[in-house]
This record gives C-alpha cells, sequence and structure tokens, in this order.
C-alpha cells in the first residue's frame, strides 16, 4: 500500500511537469494534455496512478494545491488597476455569476433531466473561471490593459465566491429543508466575514514580515508558503469553507503592499503553483471513470454548448452594460470563460460528499464538470487567438524602448537606436531636458516613471527595453526593476558609475537587470561633454589581428585610465542592432556605434584598436547627417 501511494505521487507530480513543458513547446493548453495524461495513467488506462490508494489524502493535496494558487493569484492583482475596472469586475462576479449558477442549472434540467438538487450543483460547480487558464491565455495574447485587466480578476475572485455557492448548494442538496436553508444562509454570512477578516489579518502579516529583512532573509519564499498553508488550514478550523476566501484576500494584500513583494517571491510562486497544477490535474483526472465521460454522449455535449453559447455571452452582456466597454470588447469578454483547477478540486469533493451520504448522481456530475472543463478550455484556446485579432483587440508587438533620462549619452543611445529602426522614448522630470529631446524628434514623457500613470503614458505595455541612464544608479535600477517585474519589459539595462568587484552592483542584480554599455562610466561627466558639443559617435568594426573563433571573443571590460575615453552604444550582428551591456562578447565582424571625448580621439583610436576595433570609413553624407542629428 505504501509503495502504491508513493509511486501515485510520484508519478502525479513527474507527469505534471513534463506535461506541462510538452504544452508549452508545442503551444496547446497545458490542461488539455493533463486531462488526456490523467486519463491515460489512472484506472481507466495504464492504472498507474491510482488516487483511490490515498484516501482522504486526496482531498487534502487537493485543499492545499488550490490554496496556494487562489494566493499566488491574487498575488498579482494590482488593486489601482481593479479600481479602474471596478463597475465591470463587480458585476461579472455577481451578476455574470448568477446568470451562470441558473443557466447551468436549466441546461442541466434540461439535458440531462436531473433533479433539482443535482441541476444547482452543477450550475454552483461551472460558476469559477479558471485563473490559471487564462492567465497564460491572456499574456500570450498581449491584450488591451483593460480586457486583461478584467479576465484576470474574474478568474481570480469568482472562484473563492463559486466554491462559497458551490458548498451552499451542497449542503442543500443534502438537507433540503427550511431550517437547513436558514441555517446554511448564515453559515454563508459567516464565511464571509471570517474569510475577509482573517484573510486582511493574515496578509498585513505575511507583509510585515517580509519587511524584517535581519529576520527572514534567505527564508522568504518558504515563509510565505508556511504560512498562506496555515492561514487556509485555520479558516476552515474555525468556519468550514472560509479558507479559499481567506487565502485569496491575503493574497490582495500582499501583492499590494509594493515594497513587500519581490520578483524572487513570485517567481517561487508561479513555480510552485505549476507544480501542483500539474500533480493535481492528473489526480483529479486520473479519479475519473471514462466510461462515465462516454456515456454522457450528446446530452453532456448540449449543455457544454448551452454553457459557451447561450449562458456565458448572456452573462457579459448583462453585467457589462454601461461599463464603457466596446462592443467588440464584451463580445471578446464572452467568448472566453474557462474553467480550470477549482471547478475540477470542487467538483471532485462534492461527488465524495454524494457518495459517502449514499446518494446517486456523483460519477455522473463530476464527469459532465470535467467534461465542461475540457470543452471550455478547446474553445478558449480555439477562439481568443483569431478573435482577439480579429477585433483587433491585441496590443502591437513589445518594439519600444524607454530611455529614463535625457540628457547626454542618454540622447546620443536613442539616436543609434532610431536610426536602427527602434521607436525610442525617454522619460524625464526636468522640463529643460524634456525640451532638450522634444528638439532631437523624439517622444517624451514628463513625470515620475516610478509612477505607474506616468509609465502608462508611454505606453509601457508597447516597451521591450527599458534603460536607466540618470545620474543615480539606484534610481535606474528601480526603474528597469518596476518595467521588468511589474509590466512585463523583457530587458532592463542600467547605466552605473561603479562597479562592484567588476561585476554589476548588487542593487542592478536584485532588480534582473544589467549594466548597461562595457562598464561603468560617469553620466554627469558625459552630459557635460555633451551640452559643450565634445562627443562624437562614429561606427567601429571588429578585426581582431589574432584569429578568433565565431562563437565570441574576450568580454569588453574597461581599463582603470580608458573608460571615460569613449563608450561602446550599440552592436550590430546578424542585421540586428541593440545596446551594448557588461559581459558583450565581440565577434569578427561585429559593428559598433562609440561615442568618444573629442579631446581625446587619438586615445580612444588606440585604445579601441588594441581591443581589435578598426574604424569604418562612412560616405561624408552619412557622417554630416549623423553629426548634424545629434548636435
Amino acid at each position: 500500500m505504501h509503495a502504491d501511494v508513493a509511486l501515485t505521487v510520484a508519478l502525479a507530480l513527474a507527469a505534471g511537469v513534463a506535461v506541462q513543458c510538452a504544452a508549452r513547446l508545442v503551444r496547446v493548453p497545458a490542461i488539455i494534455l493533463l486531462l488526456a495524461t490523467g486519463i491515460l495513467l489512472g484506472p481507466s488506462g495504464l492504472a498507474w496512478v491510482r488516487p483511490a490508494e490515498l484516501g482522504g489524502g486526496l482531498f487534502v493535496i487537493v485543499d492545499f494545491a488550490v490554496a496556494v494558487i487562489l494566493f499566488e493569484g491574487a498575488l498579482n492583482l494590482d488593486i489601482a488597476r481593479l479600481r479602474r475596472e471596478e463597475r465591470a469586475i463587480r458585476r461579472l462576479v455577481t451578476w455574470g455569476a448568477a446568470v451562470t449558477l441558473i443557466g447551468g442549472t436549466m441546461a442541466a434540467r434540461a439535458w440531462m433531466g436531473w433533479d433539482w438538487p443535482l441541476a444547482v450543483l452543477f450550475g454552483s460547480l461551472v460558476v469559477v473561471t479558471g485563473p490559471t487558464v487564462i492567465g497564460p491565455l491572456v499574456r500570450d495574447l498581449r491584450l488591451r490593459p483593460r480586457l486583461k485587466t478584467i479576465l484576470e480578476a474574474e478568474g481570480v475572485l469568482i472562484d473563492p465566491i463559486g466554491a462559497l455557492v458551490a458548498v451552499l448548494a451542497l449542503q442543500l442538496a443534502l438537507s433540503p429543508h427550511l431550517l437547513g436553508v436558514a441555517s446554511e444562509g448564515w453559515d454563508l454570512l459567516l464565511r464571509l466575514i471570517v474569510g475577509t477578516t482573517l484573510g486582511a489579518g493574515g496578509g498585513l502579516v505575511i507583509a510585515g514580515l517580509l519587511r524584517l529583512p535581519t529576520v527572514v532573509h534567505g527564508l522568504e519564499n518558504v515563509l510565505v508558503l508556511a504560512l498562506v498553508t496555515l492561514l487556509f488550514f485555520l479558516g476552515e478550523h474555525f468556519v468550514s469553507q472560509s479558507g479559499l476566501l481567506a487565502v485569496t484576500v491575503a493574497g490582495l494584500v500582499v501583492g499590494n503592499l509594493k515594497s513587500a513583494v519581490d520578483e524572487d517571491l513570485r517567481e517561487f510562486k508561479d513555480q510552485i503553483t505549476i507544480l501542483l497544477i500539474g500533480a493535481i490535474f492528473i489526480l483529479l483526472a486520473a479519479d475519473i471513470g471514462i466510461a462515465d465521460v462516454r456515456a454522457l454522449g450528446w446530452r453532456g455535449l448540449g449543455v457544454l454548448l448551452t454553457l459557451i453559447l447561450v449562458v456565458r455571452p448572456l452573462g457579459v452582456w448583462l453585467s457589462t452594460i454601461g461599463t464603457g466597454l466596446a462592443p467588440v470588447e464584451r463580445s471578446f469578454l464572452s467568448s472566453v470563460a474557462p474553467r480550470g483547477i477549482v471547478a475540477a478540486a470542487i467538483a471532485s469533493l462534492t461527488a465524495e460528499a454524494l457518495s459517502g451520504r449514499g446518494l446517486a448522481g456523483g460519477g455522473e456530475l463530476r464527469a459532465l464538470v470535467f467534461l465542461v472543463i475540457g470543452g471550455t478550455v478547446v474553445a478558449a484556446g480555439a477562439l481568443a487567438w483569431p478573435l482577439s485579432t480579429l477585433l483587433g483587440l491585441r496590443l502591437a508587438a513589445r518594439d519600444r524602448v524607454a530611455i529614463l533620462g535625457a540628457q547626454g549619452l542618454g540622447l546620443a543611445l536613442g539616436a543609434e537606436l532610431r536610426r536602427a529602426g527602434s521607436t525610442v522614448v525617454f522619460i524625464d522630470s526636468d522640463p529643460q531636458r524634456c525640451r532638450q529631446a522634444e528638439a532631437l524628434d523624439f517622444p517624451v514623457v514628463f513625470g515620475d516613471a516610478l509612477q505607474e500613470r506616468t509609465l502608462r503614458r508611454v505606453p509601457i505595455e508597447l516597451v521591450g527595453t527599458a534603460i536607466g541612464m540618470t545620474f543615480n544608479d539606484n534610481l535606474n535600477s528601480q526603474f528597469a526593476g518596476l518595467a521588468r517585474q511589474t509590466f512585463g519589459v523583457k530587458v532592463g539595462l542600467v547605466s552605473v558609475d561603479s562597479l562592484d568587484g567588476g561585476g554589476p552592483p548588487e542593487h542592478v542584480a536584485r532588480h534582473g537587470a544589467r549594466v548597461l554599455f562595457e562598464g561603468a562610466h560617469e553620466q554627469e561627466r558625459w552630459d557635460v561633454r555633451w551640452r559643450q558639443r565634445e562627443v562624437v559617435v562614429e561606427p567601429f568594426e571588429h578585426e581582431p589581428t589574432e584569429p578568433a573563433d565565431d562563437s565570441g571573443g574576450s568580454e569588453v571590460r574597461p581599463g582603470p585610465d580608458r573608460q571615460e575615453a569613449f563608450v561602446l552604444l550599440t552592436m550590430e550582428r546578424s542585421g540586428r542592432i541593440e545596446p551594448v551591456w557588461l559581459g558583450y562578447a565581440p565577434r569578427r565582424g561585429d559593428r559598433v556605434a562609440v561615442a568618444y571625448f573629442t579631446a581625446w580621439r587619438e586615445r580612444a583610436l588606440t585604445q579601441l584598436a588594441g581591443l581589435g576595433w578598426r574604424p569604418v570609413v562612412a560616405p561624408a553624407g552619412d557622417a554630416a547627417g549623423a553629426d548634424q542629428a545629434l548636435a
């Protein structure tokens, strides 16, 4: 028995991660492959994974996994964004949920011929959508921020609400008398109060502990995981079924105390979520009788199509009246409502409860819910991409460069990137520097680069590279870190005045950024030279005198006596031009744009020649054009 339990858990963990890796490779929603793999490995297939061997432990694992998943989802919700779309989100998780409950109930009653208690149970189980499915979907689609916020918020916030409704429906199915109805109404209110209060308090405690670096340094991730688990089971201990609401509220609190959560914690939570989602779906899918799914036949398909084509569109259109959403946005929301891990977990728990009371219909109910999960995920995956493109709801590619600091080397770098075809936007809080960049025909955003409202005017959703080039190294790092961690900008580059033992300073590494240029440079000194028109930018090509392999030469490192004679701004390789960063290893044929101090021209040329760089002789017209653009 022990060996069977260990094998079941080990196979579920390994298969869950492996399947999600394969899903990324073939670009298929992971949940589809997880369901298929679970059925294949379960008793209806190879019988390698046997959830029945876990007994009651299966549902303890499910509870733990769902709690962590909901906390992770709430952790990534920004309250400021939620407030902007508050009306649409509030209506979707209330009116929309009510429409889904009634519509799902009627569909099960009409197509399956179930009695009312079982039909209501089904309607309550399909109220929830799937944050673990919606999150990756909207990120891949790069939807407009408004739609992205609404879909992500609905997926996270409706899960604890749907779970509470499902528990209420289950209790009413088990005890349908009037006294039971009154008792469950009171219990629902109590769950809401306890879950919200406990979650808010628990979130503040977690955030407070994260602010004590001397106490929790290096243990932040495991500390949060342990406290989230404890918070969930405390909620369940005091008032049954309040734990999910508690961890969701706690995630919102922790995630919106800006200084409390860093990138490492978010990454850790993402990885734990991936591990748990994979294992739970494998276990739950393996527990389904494939014969039960086949037995649903055309009736099950009728329920699925009713939910997709009638119930969801009706719920969205009623919920979004007067919210300012355009018809195309409402149409897209109507097409995306995949169910996920929470629906699967609660359906399994409900089926087990019905079986424990000796009531029929649990297996058929769970089979229909899993059919809905698979069908809605396939529909969302198939429709979302072409529909969002057809309706014009996707953002353009991340091809912009945002530079914080419209001065000296920043303007020189911006000019080279623009010459290469990139759209360059400057951000600065100094009006004079803004006017200086505008005089060179650059788009400029005036304001504090650490404020979201400033970055929205860039707009940050179209930025692929964020570069910090002010005179303040820490500000540069904070800007690059904010752009990467909060807004998904892929590349963050930071100019620094000094290195730490030849490598990036700690504040740069902490924010996941790279050091800009080939090393440290004094921005203020170069700004003075720039304003005095003592900086020239010329192209150079890498032609080392010694043989070099094509994999790359030695890193370009600044020497103590030449780091301010010149700066490598951009590099071109295979037709691609991008900024130079610390650790760049040139290859034969690479081209770089070099800014050098005119008074030290000979020194700069000599030092560059020693590194294998030779000037590229440009036509006189091009050189004149470059000088004019930089003047």
